[in-house]
């Protein structure tokens, strides 16, 4: 009998290359994708812990296979990724739908495939808080002619909202050599015309190597690889983007002229209260240093509103600071408390309507500043 497998994915674009690592598993283990879910043997859910809406979303869409696990009893389900890390949601998981099969953190996504053929046995529940880098599984790409790289795992940041350090562990840079080898790969395989290299904080890149290797020379170093191709990355933290990444991004043709940096707020007190290290000022700096070098750069960003304590005024600051950098595309996002991290214990947390209030402002500022660039054109 042909078995076959659906993945869904919630999340950022590392989760999506992950999913592209779990579909190489089912492959391997002889399942065939299948078109919709309810056609499929085994159902993936590859979750998100950053954000509460993408959990909820999670937990209303394993629900929803009640019914489907009761008419197709031998359906096995899987539940995996950042949320099932934390033990709290693994366990509400278990608690709450009785028909999930398999309920693993993200460390264990390297033994799926036992996972899966000892689900007759019992669900398997496991959960590592640190795991190493797995170089031996491949993927199954899914992303057209771009292929993801993950050149780093986890996050030593500790921004006050963020669960991502608790979820992804400490910082860890996979060996360069690895790195470029994986890219000339994929290069000669000649479907790839742009390579995206993933991390959490891809400006730490190699600071855990000994010897170091800054995330410049990695960029450099792969730049020298022959063959047709370009070279972007994300996600870029500013507290770590230095003069010599402008540079390579300036001066490498292969490096495409995009940068994704995420400001989070445009308020001092408020980005010292997410622990983000640095100011608006040198935020603004390092703005001015790109547009400097790099003349036609894209330039991308991501906010919270209604972080706790936040005021109007300082809220009036992110606008301002949207206003003056004038963006090419902002994700904007509404202050979401993570249990475990420093800001869900917070005082002064913001009501729900005065955070919709000011997201929708700063989406409808967005929606103006680039119709405005459009009649420029």
């Amino acid at each position: 009998m042909h078995m076959k497998y659906f993945i869904v994915t919630y999340g950022c674009q590392m989760n999506v290359h992950e999913s592209e690592k779990l579909a190489a598993i089912c492959e391997k283990m002889g399942y065939s994708l299948a078109e919709k879910r309810e056609d499929a043997d085994l159902i993936v859910f590859n979750t998100c812990a950053v954000r509460e809406g993408a959990e909820d979303r999670v937990f209303g869409n394993v629900g929803a296979l009640k019914k489907l696990k009761k008419k197709k009893p031998s359906l096995i389900i899987a539940v995996c990724g950042c949320s099932t890390q934390k033990e709290s949601t693994a366990n509400y998981i278990m608690n709450t739908f009785p028909f999930v099969d398999i309920v693993i953190g993200t460390f264990n996504l390297p033994n799926f495939e036992s996972y899966v053929n000892a689900v007759k046995t019992g669900r398997q529940m496991e959960l590592l808080q640190e795991g190493e880098l797995d170089e031996t599984i491949g993927y199954k790409r899914t992303s057209g002619d771009n292929a993801w790289v993950n050149i780093m795992q986890g996050c030593n940041n500790f921004c006050t909202y963020c669960i991502v350090p608790y979820v992804k562990g400490r910082e860890k840079s996979r060996a360069e050599k690895n790195i470029l080898s994986e890219i000339k790969a994929l290069i000669e395989e000649g479907k790839y015309k742009k390579i995206t290299l993933l991390g959490q904080n891809v400006n730490s890149y190699g600071k855990d190597l000994s010897p170091q290797v800054p995330f410049s020379k990695l960029l450099k170093d792969i730049c020298k690889l022959q063959g047709d191709f370009s070279v972007t990355f994300m996600t870029s933290h500013p507290k770590d983007l230095g003069d010599d990444l402008i540079d390579v991004i300036a001066t490498e043709d292969k490096v495409l002229k995009e940068v994704h940096l995420p400001a989070q707020s445009g308020n001092n007190r408020i980005l010292a209260l997410m622990n983000r290290r640095y100011t608006r000022e040198k935020y603004l700096e390092i703005i001015r240093k790109l547009r400097e070098k790099v003349p036609n750069v894209r330039l991308t960003s991501d906010f919270i509103v209604g972080f706790p304590t936040e005021t109007d005024e300082e809220f009036l600051d992110t606008l301002s600071l949207v206003k003056e950098v004038q963006f090419d595309g902002i994700f904007a996002f509404m202050y979401s408390p993570r249990e475990g991290t420093v800001a869900s214990k917070m005082e002064g947390q913001i009501p729900l309507s005065v955070k919709k209030k000011r997201v929708n402002e700063l989406l409808a500022l967005e929606k103006k500043i680039q119709k405005d660039k459009k009649n420029q054109e």
